[in-house]
């Protein structure tokens, strides 16, 4: 496709909201619901007709966090003439295409890989944050541009699967989120889908507020979330449903792929293997080639040229970090890099590809990330929705 489709909601009300993305994105959900309603099945042996009778009960493990999100996703069904229990499961499919998350989690091979460039790694001195996302090529036709505009908050962008509440973006007060997969489904029971961990994440005004959710609330898969500020600062955090590890950047420089990077979770210390081999070299890779950035990035087209070249890399074709579909999987496990991002937390641009970075280049979006409130706008109440994560 040469275009991503952009979609702006805006507003107070939640439900709203939901109505205003499921009515935008009607036949984009439609598209995606029929993908999962033959994958799903395969991966944890439920028909689909057991897991919509079975999502509901996600509800009570949400909504101590996040009550204004399932309504978010009740407007989402009533605007895109889906059922709730629909796109509740769209909104966990995370969970779902890992195993049975009604009963025992298993792994599946999926692969991203993240970065994030701090001052002293550019002589421009901007800080920039990115990742390839590699996912299900059968649903590569449904990713969306998002922007959600809701009082009290920061602006979001972020690019996800149309019906989903996010995936990966950043935030009008300067602050992003790349995330990939880490298997290792070791949890035991329903926790809270990283759908809307990532949302939460993305809707808190400073690094602290982030934390606070990620650290506040337990998910029942292992999920690597990196972290980067426009004030030159990026942590990545590997969670788990136990205890989570953590890394900072080496000489302004981070990435992350696929495997525990900061620790192994001793849970699974003694059996642990990667599950994405791919991992191991895409990361030393990316790494290799974004360290031409200090010495070569002096102007924002050479950085962008530069990180394009980097995820464009074909070293083990088609496994590799600019992932092609490897015909001899399954055709429900074919994936491939949907979507490569570069966003400039300096001066507030989005950029994407629309599908493999080799064959396209970045497109800006249509809005700058600046263009929603600042930290001036910044209510001075406490915000509920901390409070119930601080109280567990």
């Amino acid at each position: 496709m040469a275009h991503l489709p952009t979609i702006e909601i805006s507003g107070a009300d939640a439900r709203d909201r939901g109505r205003q993305y499921g009515e935008a994105a009607r036949p984009l959900i439609e598209r995606s619901l029929a993908f999962y309603a033959e994958s799903v099945p395969r991966a944890t042996g439920l028909s689909w007709t057991e897991v919509l009778e079975r999502a509901p009960h996600w509800v009570p493990v949400i909504e101590p966090h996040a009550p204004e999100l399932l309504d978010e996703v009740r407007g989402i069904a009533e605007g895109s003439g889906r059922t709730f229990a629909e796109i509740l499961a769209l909104n966990s499919r995370g969970e779902l295409t890992r195993g049975n998350p009604f009963d025992h989690e298993d792994e599946r091979d999926d692969g991203c890989t993240s970065f994030a460039i701090l001052p002293p790694a550019n002589p421009l001195g901007h800080v920039w944050s990115g990742q390839n996302w590699d996912l299900w090529a059968g649903i590569a036709d449904t990713i969306v541009l998002l922007r959600i505009s809701q009082p009290g908050k920061p602006t979001v962008i972020g690019h996800v699967e149309a019906g989903q509440l996010a995936r990966h973006g950043a935030n009008s007060a300067g602050l992003s989120l790349n995330a990939n997969g880490l298997g290792a489904g070791f949890g035991r029971g329903l926790a809270v889908p990283g759908t809307f961990v990532r949302r939460m994440v993305l809707e808190s005004w400073d690094l602290y507020d982030a934390l606070q959710v990620v650290f506040g609330v337990r998910q029942s898969l292992s999920s690597n979330l990196l972290l980067t500020h426009r004030d030159g600062f990026a942590i990545d955090v590997e969670t788990t449903p136990g205890r989570h590890g953590w890394m900072y950047p080496t000489d302004g420089l981070l990435v992350h792929g696929n495997h525990f990077q900061a620790f192994v979770p001793p849970q699974i210390n003694d059996t642990y293997r990667p599950f994405s081999v791919d991992s191991l070299y895409r990361v030393p890779r990316v790494e290799e080639g974004l360290r031409q950035v200090r010495q070569d990035g002096t102007t924002e087209k050479a950085v962008e040229t530069i990180v394009q070249n980097t995820m464009s890399d074909h070293f083990s074709h088609p496994n590799a970090v600019c992932q092609h579909v490897d015909p001899r999987r399954h055709e429900l496990d074919r994936y491939a890099t949907i979507v490569s991002s570069l966003v400039d937390l300096t001066t507030g641009t989005y950029r994407l590809t629309p599908g493999l970075p080799c064959a396209n280049s970045y497109q800006q979006a249509p809005w700058n990330l600046y263009d929603g409130p600042g930290l001036s706008d910044r209510p001075d109440v406490d915000d509920p929705a901390l409070s119930r994560i601080a109280a567990g």
